[in-house]
């Protein structure tokens, strides 16, 4: 399996020229088969290719759990996933949407349909919102080594218990929600943190995952404002240690403030 970086040489100028060897991460194309048919093919980094193929599966609705998967195969090159489901009688959906997350990020899912707004008690104050966020970019190993390249993370309101990063930001949601089905962990009630701009089809993730407050080291978009607040679903931005912007129901933020 790859472990996320490549190593080029390469010249860098820094008070004078030199040659020296640098590490970049790792990006490529995968595709997820589902019962021996392509679904979709993506870029992302080809590592937790499992977790990855898992994950969007659940978060596009075409799985509800683990025990709807009879078995799941990366191949020796990496650069596809093999799921069988237990039902025969899946049909690859019709309508793909090409969203606006980096490295191409696709779902079928129509992000205009009515959710059921997300029903929760949980809160947390700014200031363990900020920890929590320095503490997974602490933990981000791929990003110590080469930049570039995203993180996303679970967490319980107190520590960090799932963690991805992929050059897609999208993909660290689904590889996290694959890493929860794998190891059991119900990701309702818990906190989303991620280090990318949040999009539309990650707050159409996050409510799929039952997480009732998400967060960002950078900008939501506009729809994705529109469907935290249709949803509710705490939205906050531009997170730090003395400042949060929220953009959707910050009465979560509050309760503890």
């Amino acid at each position: 399996m790859s472990d996320g970086v490549v190593t080029f040489a390469l010249d860098e100028f820094h008070k004078g020229w030199s040659t020296i060897e640098g590490e970049v991460i790792e990006e490529g194309f995968v595709s997820i088969f589902v019962n021996g048919a392509e679904l979709v093919t993506v870029m992302c980094s080809p590592r937790e290719q499992d977790r990855f193929a898992i994950g969007f599966l659940c978060n596009e609705g075409i799985i509800g759990s683990l025990g709807d998967v009879r078995a799941v195969h990366v191949c020796p090159s990496g650069a596809c996933v093999d799921v069988w489901l237990t039902r025969s009688d899946f049909v690859r959906p019709n309508r793909l949407i090409l969203t606006s997350g980096c490295g191409g990020g696709v779902t079928f899912n129509d992000l205009t349909i009515t959710v059921e707004p997300l029903k929760s008690t949980i809160a947390i104050a700014p200031q363990k919102l900020a920890e929590l966020m320095i503490e997974m970019q602490q933990r981000a190993t791929l990003y110590a080594r080469s930049r570039g390249v995203h993180t996303a993370a679970l967490s319980d309101g107190e520590n960090i218990i799932v963690l991805a990063e992929d050059v897609g930001r999208h993909n660290t949601i689904d590889k996290v929600r694959g890493a929860c089905l794998i190891e059991r962990i119900d990701p309702r009630d818990k906190i989303l943190l991620c280090t990318g701009r949040i999009s539309s089809e990650m707050i159409n993730k996050a409510a799929r995952m039952g997480c009732p407050i998400v967060a960002s080291r950078t900008s939501p978009t506009s729809l994705s404002v529109q469907l935290a607040r249709q949803w509710n679903i705490t939205l906050a931005g531009y997170v730090r240690r003395e400042q949060v912007k929220v953009y959707a129901h910050p009465e979560r933020l509050r309760a503890e403030g």
